[in-house]
């Protein structure tokens, strides 16, 4: 291949895959600013409404048999305080979420999942009113995959930054913690960083295979044209 193919190549291909240096370069740029102006991610410590251990009255065998299913296979159980009051967290095979039984009376209430997610985003937004607004079980475009923890509940406080958190009743803690300027900076973060602007995944993740490999044979051709073009010895 002669130098001046390879001019031509690296030329046009460069000024072609530009673009894909251009955006990861800006998406360095925005997680420098990102790591300045939002807080690290929210502690996964456990918070809840307290509760009087001494009111615990049932045993673990006896609040699984007053669930609905027959014989279940229980896969985890924790102790939760709700309201004060101990609840247990029945994780079975069978259910698809968590099902609660009440450690005093052997109440059931699957009502208490969302009261202990309610309990959990106030005590981390040091007791702000929150609002139920969503309950998600898949990812979307503000609750990224990279947070790695579904289902949860999006709780919005209504104030003037438009704050929210999305709260796991599994790991009991908040997983995420924005409001609308930190949610601006990490919408350009995707944007640039992962081309989140693509909305089908199959799709973007060709066109950042492409870019980056185009970006990749650009370099390449640099180097080929560097030692192709050097001066020759006398």
């Amino acid at each position: 291949m002669s130098s001046k193919l390879i001019r031509k190549l690296h030329r046009w291909l460069g000024l072609a895959f530009s673009l894909s240096v251009l955006l990861a370069s800006g998406s360095g740029v925005i997680h420098n600013v990102m790591t300045r102006t939002q807080a690290p991610p929210p502690s996964a410590r456990p918070s809840g409404g307290g509760m009087d251990v001494n009111a615990i009255k049932l045993t673990v065998a006896e609040a699984v048999s007053k669930l609905s299913e027959p014989n279940p296979e229980v896969q985890a159980v924790n102790l939760r305080g709700i309201g004060g009051q101990p609840w247990y967290q029945i994780y079975t095979k069978a259910s698809r979420g968590p099902q609660y039984v009440s450690a005093v009376d052997g109440r059931a209430d699957p009502a208490q999942d969302e009261a202990y997610a309610t309990e959990i985003a106030k005590n981390f937004l040091a007791g702000v009113e929150v609002k139920k607004t969503d309950f998600l079980t898949a990812f979307n475009t503000e609750y990224l995959n990279i947070f790695r923890i579904l289902p949860v509940h999006r709780f919005d406080t209504g104030d003037a930054l438009e704050s929210r958190v999305y709260v796991s009743t599994t790991t009991g803690s908040v997983t995420r913690h924005t409001d609308k300027q930190r949610q601006f900076e990490a919408t350009i973060f995707t944007n640039f960083h992962k081309l989140g602007f693509i909305p089908n995944k199959d799709l973007r993740d060709l066109v950042l295979t492409v870019m980056t490999f185009g970006t990749f044979l650009v370099a390449c051709l640099g180097i080929a044209l560097f030692f192709a073009t050097r001066p020759k010895k006398r």
